[in-house]
């Protein structure tokens, strides 16, 4: 199933999320060469973005080349209007296709200051902000959301309402509430109340770990589509799995133990290229992730959690999977 949002045309329904250290450009690549279409970026700061507007080179460093991973959507977070409208402008003038506005982030760092999921609680600046951001460029604008800040506020559909009225092309909705975190489980059935109070396209998101997880988010919201967030940690194939499941009701397998190999190295490789020397210790979780169905995972992962040297960690990477991916062939080779 595809979707439109605004004058962007999207192929499938499965979009990345925008996770804080994790979906960076080595990351967000890798879920690319995969079949992934739509994926958002890390959360970007709108007041940060500003006051760095005169270094483009850092600017790029940071965040990418939008122009580079087109259709990229790039998420900002504020509480100054008129700092969020000149950060869509600049995004736009980097290549974002879609410039999406955080009110779901549930982190105290950025509550703390209104911004978030905090603005959740104050409509009439979230509604200034919203206008502010859509005014301010040509592209679609969307918004990602909870389903409110607590149980005794859940006023999504209330808000939804009020964007979809200031010309925000798409909702995603996280099925928890700011005060939940990540605690419980995500009401996918509350979803369904803001995809009746609006006619734009909404997403569902929030505990899509599994093919299944999704196609029972679609049946239970009747959104529109699926955001996949913790469901890909050491999975970028993941989307590709779930946008096939949806479309045939057949599950597509995990690439093989070489090809998971032949896209570790490159995802090593292009973190370090992106990052510098800091890519090293950025690169241990995603290295944590992507075995953590593996035998022996635990020794492997102490022995690189404490290397600074890249090539070494290379090196460890190829002396735990290479003996795993020879003991797949030879099995595929007895049962053909």
């Amino acid at each position: 199933m595809s979707l439109q949002i605004g004058s962007v045309h999207v192929p499938e329904n499965v979009i990345l999320a925008p996770m804080s250290g994790v979906t960076d450009l080595p990351f967000r690549q890798q879920v690319r060469q995969f079949g992934g279409h739509l994926v958002v970026s890390e959360m970007i700061a709108s007041d940060a973005m500003t006051r760095i507007q005169r270094h483009e080179k850092e600017v790029r460093k940071m965040h990418g080349d939008c122009t580079a991973e087109s259709p990229l959507s790039v998420q900002l977070a504020g509480t100054e209007p008129d700092e969020m409208a000149e950060a869509a402008r600049m995004n736009e003038a980097r290549g974002a296709m879609i410039i999406d506005i955080n009110m779901g982030c549930p982190a105290k760092k950025v509550t703390k200051g209104y911004a978030g999921s905090a603005l959740m609680r104050d409509e009439k600046l979230a509604a200034d902000i919203i206008k502010a951001t859509v005014d301010a460029v040509s592209v679609p604008v969307t918004l990602k959301m909870r389903l409110g800040w607590d149980d005794d506020n859940r006023n999504a559909p209330t808000l939804a309402k009020i964007a979809e009225d200031l010309g925000i092309k798409m909702l995603t909705i996280h099925g928890r509430t700011r005060c939940q975190f990540y605690k419980g489980q995500a009401d996918w059935d509350a979803i369904s109340l803001v995809k009746e109070a609006v006619a734009i396209p909404v997403i569902g998101n929030g505990d899509v770990t599994s093919e299944e997880d999704a196609a029972e988010l679609l049946r239970r919201s009747g959104a529109d589509g699926v955001m996949v967030g913790r469901g890909a940690y050491g999975r970028p194939w993941f989307l590709a799995q779930v946008s096939h499941y949806l479309k045939t009701g057949e599950k597509l397998a995990a690439p093989s133990l070489e090809i998971q190999l032949k896209t570790i190295l490159r995802h090593y490789d292009a973190m370090i290229d992106h990052h510098g020397r800091q890519g090293v210790r950025i690169a241990r979780k995603h290295l944590s992730w992507y075995c953590n169905s593996l035998r022996n995972a635990t020794e492997f992962r102490r022995i690189v959690n404490v290397l600074d040297d890249p090539v070494e960690v290379k090196d460890q990477i190829k002396a735990f999977y290479e003996p795993l991916v020879e003991n797949q062939i030879k099995y595929d080779q007895q049962a053909a």
